[in-house]
């Protein structure tokens, strides 16, 4: 069969002219050399050009890597060779080695030499530990020498090709070619050695654009490839591989088979002439350079060809050569998980055919080796050939004797016995074949299962798989795909059912034949099934197990690693890399048996198997539990305390959730109790998880949602102690103790807080917080430090500020009172409040209430008299004058006013008074009538002086009954109190004598020549510009 040989591209590098290229062992690095004079280090992972220097002007055409010096040496067309650390990039040594252009460079394995070799028709061989000596010169070629090699089977001999036609072989130490091999018409350009395997060979390419394989022990060509339509630059054995690379200046790399030197494939990239090939041992990369750049590929398989039996025996292919080692002879509690296997490897001989897979049957006596398009079943103890046959694939059925070749995409033939029993062509073709408990066959169409005795189709799924695992049992299978794997259990009982009644199996098989479990969105690398589980290696080394819908991860690979087998015995797992390196990671059976038991809901057997579970792992099954639902058997499992108690809180199990909060003393499972609690109405317990959880926001939420103002007077206090500024503060303020919550303020260091909270609150605390604040501002900026206004000081910037600290006051009585909560829909929300206007409103009830009335309400006559006789007495004795104009300081509104104050008669008249422009004393008797009408319509006090008639008297009476003010005027002395207010008003002047008011004057002549003078009088006519209302002299004139 061909190769599988997945060949990938990992980095496309564009340049100049790539002369040669090399990889490095360790880092993941590219070196090529350029046409240019310039040296490129690619980094092939990263996709970065990491170093890049310049070695001189002309072509550089050779450039390796000597990895244990960490130098990168050059051999360019100006004659030399240097020495670059590749670290630092700093130039070692420089010398001339030839008379003419370097072509190529060879490093000695394990002695400090270099080959070069020149047109000068010279190879040298050069000591870096002997300053670079030359330590030997090899003539013999007659033209250009165009590459050299070492014998990577025998150090001392290598190999070189010349344009002379001849391959040559040297011995160091010897100045004579050993022999030399001669074939090609043309000029040779490229030799390489082989190296696995025992054949001796040697490959050359030339300008013939022939490849010739030669026998170097019997010095004879063995094989000569042909295929290439230009000059042949550059040939390679790969080291890992069995092909052969072929580089040609036609622009193509040929991939030839190493054994049957068939033609694999043809690689052409459109870079132009191929000029170099670079291979590593121990590596599937390749690096071509190209005129137009480099490439670097990924040949082969990852996956190496091994498989290990249930037993613990190990075979692998190595090249050609089949290995055993066993497991049975290791110290098992010396195992170090993902440590290597130090194991005892047994040679068992060489494989006829390149094994690209090995297969142990399922009970392990045989082991099925397939390449080249054939395989070879063998018995596994001593390697003996059993039956072979061609195959493209092969596939061993669940029965240990039955096994399925495709010979073709369209043809599979089935064996049992190592006979062939029946051959069969699917519909749809066969792309791949699965084995297992059934048959499956991938094509275009999806996948097919078919029955093994009866080659009936079972079940076709619409999905590309690239693998399917079955399970022991043969009930689970799963199926992986590129980006995801699905879990199906196989219903054996459906099918047979379904095979009694044809009617219920369609085109695509039976419906029933299986039940999805499960979808995962990762991608598997290697597979298998211990019970139910199924544990697998993906695509970013990890280490995972599948059980019930729950992935486990086992470990974390530090590099890709391929699935072996499962030893119950061992309870170990293990793996193998590439470079057929072993590993192994602890899994316990005990484990896997409890968690199968549980997906089977056998849990007889699971309470069985539990307590040979070790106590370390029960958390693991605990977790798998919870994953199932059962979260109650998982609490009972589970021996990690915080796992236990999240199941607790998941079960609302408060006493088991407050015995673990209790041994933890966590605050975040007090909180995460307390909540709980709190959920399940137990305000009680959910308070003591507060307390402990020192959740102090927690508290106040619980404290006012109850109610309860002494647990809130409790947690200020707490929470004070314990620094909860903010909590306290908040406690403080709902209980209305607002001194307490300026003094937290002020001593959190919150001084303009505290300067805003009193202005709001406590306005009687301004002047101290002020004084504090501008202490603090004044050691950041002491001009705004004294900015700061204090009201004592600047009481006009603070309006009202009179009448905050009376409602400071008033409000002060009632944050002691304690309200129910049932009156909360009866009570004013304190930001709908206003407090200056309900202080007003309150000074007037009061008022009101301190005024004597009679049993209607009505004020007694006399009392507001005399309380303004003393008032104005107190006046005159103190030598107080009346101010000429008042400010009304009461509502806006005086239809609302019951009562008038003599401020409030003074203004009132004031402005009646400047509205009629009166001005001097009313000295006719004319004016006097006027003002007396005037005071008549305001309805303050009828007429002035006493009242003549008993109608007027009545008329007055009435008038003074309508304002409420101060009854009935029935005695003279009343009359004198009220003219002496009038004459407090300064409405007509002081009279010099008081005869003239009180009897000279009556109202009727007053009355009378008020009435005259505002009948004539023109107010527009007045110049009043140069009158002074002030002027007593000009009143009396």
């Amino acid at each position: 069969m061909p190769l599988r040989l997945d060949i990938k591209r990992r980095l496309t590098a564009r340049s100049d002219r790539v002369k040669s290229c090399d990889l490095h062992p360790t880092e993941q690095w590219m070196l090529v050399s350029l046409y240019n004079g310039n040296v490129h280090i690619w980094n092939y992972e990263s996709q970065q050009l990491v170093k890049s220097f310049e070695v001189c002007d002309l072509p550089v055409r050779a450039a390796v890597f000597v990895p244990r010096k960490n130098w990168v040496v050059t051999g360019s067309d100006d004659m030399q060779v240097r020495v670059f650390n590749y670290n630092t990039l700093e130039r070692l040594n420089a010398f001339d080695a030839h008379s003419d252009y370097v072509r190529s460079i060879a490093v000695h394995p394990t002695q400090p030499f270099i080959l070069t070799s020149s047109d000068d028709m010279l190879i040298k061989l050069w000591n870096w530990e002997k300053n670079w000596v030359c330590q030997q010169v090899f003539e013999g070629h007659t033209h250009y020498v165009m590459e050299v090699k070492v014998n990577p089977k025998d150090n001392n001999t290598f190999a070189s090709a010349s344009l002379d036609k001849t391959v040559k072989v040297w011995q160091l130490g010897s100045a004579q070619p050993n022999f030399t091999l001669e074939g090609h018409e043309k000029g040779v350009n490229c030799v390489d050695y082989y190296m696995g395997g025992d054949k001796p060979y040697l490959i050359s390419g030339a300008d013939d654009r022939m490849v010739k394989i030669w026998d170097y022990q019997n010095k004879t060509c063995v094989q000569t490839l042909e295929g290439h339509a230009q000059n042949i630059a550059s040939v390679s054995f790969h080291p890992e591989l069995p092909i052969i690379l072929t580089g040609s200046e036609d622009g193509t790399v040929k991939i030839w088979h190493a054994n049957t030197y068939r033609l694999e494939t043809t690689l052409n990239y459109g870079l132009e002439r191929v000029w170099s090939i670079g291979v590593l041992r121990g590596s599937n990369n390749v690096a071509l350079g190209y005129d137009e750049g480099a490439i670097l590929i990924k040949l082969g398989r990852e996956e190496p060809a091994m498989s290990m039996d249930a037993g613990g025996k190990i075979i692998w292919a190595k090249h050609s050569e089949l290995q055993q080692a066993s497991l049975k002879a290791l110290e098992k509690e010396e195992i170090q998980d993902g440590e290597r296997l130090p194991l005892a490897v047994k040679d068992m001989g060489s494989c006829e055919v390149y094994p690209q897979t090995v297969q142990h049957n399922p009970n392990g006596r045989f082991v099925v080796v397939c390449g080249d398009g054939e395989y070879i079943i063998y018995t596994a103890m001593a390697l003996r050939n059993k039956s072979f046959g061609s195959a493209q694939e092969f596939v061993w059925a669940a029965d240990s004797s039955e096994y399925a070749v495709r010979e073709s995409s369209s043809s599979i033939k089935l064996f049992k016995n190592f006979k062939e029993r029946k051959s069969f062509k699917p519909e749809f073709g066969a792309e791949n074949i699965f084995g297992g408990a059934l048959l499956g066959v991938k094509s275009v169409s999806g996948l097919a299962f078919y029955d093994w005795e009866t080659q009936e189709l079972v079940r076709r799924i619409e999905i590309q798989p690239r693998a399917v695992y079955w399970s022991e049992t043969g009930e689970l299978c799963c199926i992986v795909t590129d980006e995801s794997y699905f879990v199906l259990k196989y219903q054996p009982d459906a099918v047979a059912a379904a095979a009694e009644n044809p009617e219920k199996i369609t085109e695509d098989g039976i419906e029933d034949a299986f039940d999805v479990l499960g979808e995962v969105s990762e991608t598997v690398k290697t597979g298998l099934w211990v019970g139910d589980c199924f544990i697998y290696t993906n695509s970013v080394n990890r280490l995972n197990y599948y059980v019930g819908g729950e992935i486990v991860t086992v470990s974390h690979l530090d590099r890709t690693m391929y699935l072996l087998g499962y030893i119950p015995q061992d309870n170990r797992l293990y793996l193998g890399d590439k470079e057929l390196n072993v590993v192994s990671f602890q899994l316990l059976l005990s484990v896997l048996e409890y968690q199968t038991a549980v997906m089977r809901r056998d849990f007889d057997t699971a309470d069985r198997v539990l307590p040979t579970v070790p106590k370390e792992q029960r958390t693991r099954v605990a977790h798998f539990l919870e994953k199932q639902g059962f979260k109650k058997q998982a609490l009972a499992v589970s021996s990690d305390a915080e796992h236990k108690f999240d199941l607790a809180i998941q079960l609302g199990d408060l006493e088991n959730a407050y015995n673990l909060a209790k041994e933890s003393a966590s605050e975040q499972k007090w909180k995460q109790l307390a909540e709980l609690a709190t959920s399940q109405a137990k305000f009680e317990l959910a308070q003591q998880c507060l307390h402990e959880a020192q959740d102090h926001g927690g508290l106040l939420l619980l404290a006012t949602a109850a109610g309860n103002a002494d647990m809130v007077t409790k947690l200020g206090i707490q929470a004070d102690q314990a620094g909860k500024h903010n909590v306290s503060f908040l406690s403080y303020f709902l209980l209305g103790d607002l001194e307490r919550c300026l003094e937290i303020l002020l001593a959190s260091n919150r001084v303009p807080e505290a300067a805003f909270f009193a202005r709001t609150y406590l306005p009687s605390e301004i002047s101290r917080v002020v004084e504090l604040w501008r202490v603090q501002l004044g050691k950041v900026n002491e001009k705004a430090g004294q900015s700061l206004a204090d009201p004592k000081d600047y009481a006009n910037l603070f309006p009202d500020y009179a009448a905050s600290l009376q409602a400071q006051q008033m409000l002060a009585g009632e944050r002691t009172k304690v309200i129910p909560a049932e009156d909360w829909k009866d009570i004013m929300a304190n930001y709908e409040r206003k407090p200056l206007e309900e202080l007003n409103a309150l000074a007037d009830e009061e008022d009101l209430i301190d005024e004597p009335l009679d049993d209607k309400d009505h004020p007694i006559a006399g009392a507001v008299e005399e309380e303004l006789e003393g008032d104005m007495s107190s006046k005159h004795r103190a030598g107080d004058e009346c101010p000429a104009s008042l400010e009304y300081a009461g509502d806006d509104d005086e239809d609302d006013k019951d009562y008038y104050s003599d401020e409030d008669l003074e203004k009132l008249l004031d402005d009646e008074l400047d509205e009629l422009d009166i001005i001097g004393e009313p000295s006719k008797p004319e004016e006097e009538k006027v003002l007396d009408d005037e005071l008549d319509e305001l309805d303050i006090i009828g007429s002035l002086g006493e009242p003549s008639t008993p109608e007027e008297e009545k008329l007055l009476d009435d008038e003074l009954d309508e304002l409420d003010i101060i009854g009935e005027p029935s005695k003279p002395e009343e009359e004198k109190v009220l003219d002496d207010e009038l004459d407090e008003l300064d409405i007509i002047g002081e009279p010099s004598k008081p005869e003239e008011v009180v009897a000279g004057i009556t109202t009727e002549d007053l009355e009378a020549e008020l009435e005259m003078d505002l009948d004539n009088l023109k107010l527009d006519d007045i110049d009043t510009t140069d009158v002074n209302l002030d002027d007593e002299e000009l009143l009396e004139d």
